[in-house]
């Protein structure tokens, strides 16, 4: 199914259409083709996009009449971005109308459809909003959010996971999830996997992770199905400093200390602490698997240990002579 039907009964008029085309999209097949990747697939669907707004009427809002989406697409902010957008529009002005809808709940206000950040760098320059303003259904709501912002951001692995979760719980079905992130079932499989099994606290503290890919996200949702896995992953996000970290990092943190809780532990033997009747040589000692360790204090610990250091041998034999014993 092309995405220009999909826009088709959003934006349906009975006049003149403008001439201008975009070749039409197509839903992804198999896992390697699922997540947007090259710059022409990009263009392609960013002209659909374009498409969809053209002949319509665009009028000029006050952004403070408009309200965000009901459902979140991504994760935080790229600042740099974001101001080299407020630039723009501060230059040349705003390009691309807005998609918004009457509120359906506040009479007089409009809830965005696709547009955020243009929405909001209006309100940062003190400028009225270019936007076409269509009644739209929730179901078209989401499926023309999630592409366009496929079709303009590099929306990361987790951000799509994320958003299909959260389309999902409030009620659309598969189809309608797939629709709206370009994608097939095997791919919204994994990523539902992956989000019903790393809690969202813990995906809301790693934040967007531009760079972590499904696998690397499928790896982490296997270790943290193990309870010690899961905990020390909760631990790791409250740990001082975390924050401070990039996305990237915070993840990496993450995955390191659910790895570590699931290497298998070597049996550690209690400390062992030994005094000579006088207090000049004191010993601690301790075992694990097959090493045994003993550091020796006080003043005659250097002599006392090349004493040890030269009767091994004897020491050896004596031992040996017990065991048989």
């Amino acid at each position: 199914m092309a995405r220009k039907d999909i826009f088709a009964n959003i934006t349906a008029t009975d006049g003149p259409r403008s001439e201008r085309k975009a070749t039409p999209g197509y839903a992804n097949r198999g896992a390697s083709r699922s997540m947007i990747s090259s710059l022409s697939e990009l263009a392609e669907k960013a002209a659909i996009v374009d498409q969809a707004l053209v002949g319509e009427t665009v009028a000029e809002l006050d952004p403070s009449l408009i309200d965000k989406s009901f459902i979140s697409d991504r994760m935080g902010e790229d600042e740099e971005a974001f101001q080299e957008l407020i630039e723009a529009i501060r230059e040349r002005g705003q390009d691309t109308p807005v998609l918004v809808r009457p509120h359906p709940t506040d009479k007089g206000r409009y809830q965005i459809v696709f547009g955020h950040r243009r929405v909001r760098a209006a309100r940062i320059l003190g400028r009225p909003v270019k936007a076409v303003v269509k009644h739209v259904s929730d179901v078209d709501h989401v499926i023309a959010q999630g592409q366009e912002n496929s079709a303009r951001e590099n929306l990361s692995f987790i951000e799509r996971a994320a958003f299909a979760h959260h389309l999902q719980a409030i009620g659309h079905d598969r189809r309608t999830i797939q629709l709206a992130l370009s994608i097939d079932g095997a791919l919204l499989t994994r990523m539902l996997s992956v989000t019903a099994r790393v809690p969202e606290t813990i995906i809301q503290a790693i934040g967007a992770a531009k760079t972590i890919g499904r696998d690397r996200w499928l790896d982490l949702a296997s270790a943290v199905e193990h309870p010690d896995a899961l905990g020390q992953a909760e631990t790791a996000v409250k740990a001082e400093g975390f924050n401070g970290l990039a996305s990237e990092e915070r993840f990496e943190r993450v995955a390191m200390a659910a790895r570590n809780a699931n290497k298998p532990r070597r049996q550690m033997r209690p400390s062992g602490h030994w005094q000579s009747d006088d207090a000049a040589v004191t010993a601690e000692f301790k075992g694990a698997g097959k090493s045994f360790s003993i550091s020796l204090k006080s003043k005659e610990a250097a002599s006392f240990g090349r004493f040890i250091a030269d009767n091994l041998e004897r020491l050896h034999a004596e031992y040996r002579k017990q065991s048989k014993s």
